[in-house]
């Protein structure tokens, strides 16, 4: 996938190899919510939010604006699932339209999660996935039960026909 950094992300990834001795990927600056998103090499990801979160409150103040820092993934289903943690994927799914897919969740509570504030988290997921997967997120669903049992989630034991 292509991808363009320009003067001011490059900037901002000194900045943060500097302060945090991590390695960022790649660097989105987001008007929209006002902030900055990170996407951190796999395994840097401790470096970069420091002790107690000292390092992503350093740059913070340094650069004037909230920081979202991302773990990057080989695969779309780590790399989203990285995006939206806490809330697990439980995979991901054509949609509809061409070209789109959806986001599966297993549970109905990591909903609002995905979701975000005035839909920052799922803006943030359809940011990043364009531009490292070259895929549009177009819906986010909960699981069926056949979803959730064939992945081990639910009991294995269902409940015995009555006899009536």
């Amino acid at each position: 996938m292509e991808r363009s950094i320009g003067f001011k992300e490059r900037r901002y990834i000194e900045e943060l190899r500097i302060l945090t001795r991590s390695t960022a990927v790649d660097c989105i600056i987001d008007e929209r919510f006002d902030r900055v998103i990170y996407v951190i090499k796999p395994g840097d990801m401790g470096l970069a939010i420091g002790k107690k979160g000292e390092n992503i409150k350093r740059l913070a103040r340094s650069l004037g604006r909230r920081l979202e820092m991302v773990e990057y993934g080989e695969t779309p289903e780590v790399f989203i699932a990285n995006i939206i943690r806490p809330a697990e994927l439980a995979g991901l799914t054509p949609a509809a339209e061409e070209g789109a897919v959806d986001l599966v969740l297993r549970h109905r509570s990591d909903f609002g999660i995905v979701i975000g504030r005035g839909g920052c988290t799922i803006e943030k997921v359809r940011l990043l996935s364009r531009r490292f997967c070259g895929l549009e997120v177009d819906d986010v669903r909960i699981a069926e039960p056949e979803e959730a049992e064939d992945s081990g989630e639910a009991g294995a034991e269902m409940e015995a026909p009555r006899d009536d």
